[in-house]
């Protein structure tokens, strides 16, 4: 948890606005963090989740809209976060496209998203980032995929796109140590997207091989990243799968 004594650490969480993002800017901000909320375009979710926390805790989240395939719009939220708060304790690059790619029809507009979202922005964020989190020894937690080790078929452009931020995440904790950990958590099935990309076969297939037989929760993506944001000093340069032994039998 986080140390009351001190000023309470703030956390810039991307894609905070829904899901699996909107779960972990609720965690962090329940363990004593002020957190800046991302979003791109689901402004009206963000202004309201933003509001629900400083109803508990006045003034500690802002909302900021970007659009992260943008550089220059990757450092300009980095600086507005500071800038709401005055410092800089943790990244969790969770904002993320998802949609199939198969061989044959991939064009130029499906890599700028996927490669953008997944892989371009985490990595322009990191580097704007790591001067304020230098100075406040934080953390970066970059949230992967399952399948950037053991690809989906239909989806090799997210794939590799994600199999990127793995590796990136790995080089980040060479370049940033010893100020900055940055480690990465990889969901397995935990929230269906919001469209039919998974049909009622498919999910049961998917959970007929996933060993707890089950899907996981938000909350289990939450808690995992923030443990490796505010209690595990001594863990950097890892991926860790919150999957329910899925990996174990792909």
């Amino acid at each position: 948890m986080v140390d009351t004594a001190s000023p309470s650490p703030v956390i810039l969480v991307t894609g905070a606005a829904k899901r699996v993002g909107a779960e972990i800017a609720r965690a962090v901000h329940g363990a004593g963090a002020r957190v800046a909320l991302h979003c791109r375009s689901s402004l009206a979710e963000a202004k309201a989740l933003t509001a629900a926390l400083n109803s508990v805790r006045p003034e500690t989240a802002i909302c900021l809209q970007a659009d992260l395939c943008d550089v220059q719009a990757a450092a300009q939220l980095v600086a507005a976060a500071v800038a709401g708060f005055g410092r800089l304790d943790g990244l969790v690059n969770n904002a993320s496209s998802f949609f199939p790619t198969p061989l044959g029809e991939i064009d130029e507009t499906a890599w700028n998203d996927l490669v953008g979202s997944n892989l371009k922005a985490p990595l322009f964020l990191a580097q704007a980032a790591a001067p304020h989190l230098r100075a406040s020894g934080g953390a970066i937690v970059n949230i992967t995929d399952i399948h950037a080790e053991w690809p989906l078929k239909n989806y090799p452009l997210y794939c590799a796109a994600k199999a990127g931020l793995l590796g990136l995440t790995r080089a980040l904790a060479l370049e940033l140590a010893p100020e900055v950990r940055v480690n990465a958590v990889a969901p397995g099935p935990i929230a269906w997207p919001d469209n039919d990309a998974f049909d009622a076969s498919a999910r049961a297939d998917i959970i007929g091989r996933t060993l707890l037989q089950r899907t996981g929760e938000p909350a289990d993506i939450a808690r995992t990243v923030r443990f490796l944001l505010f209690d595990a000093p001594f863990v950097t340069g890892q991926v860790l799968n919150v999957d329910g032994g899925r990996s174990v039998r792909l």
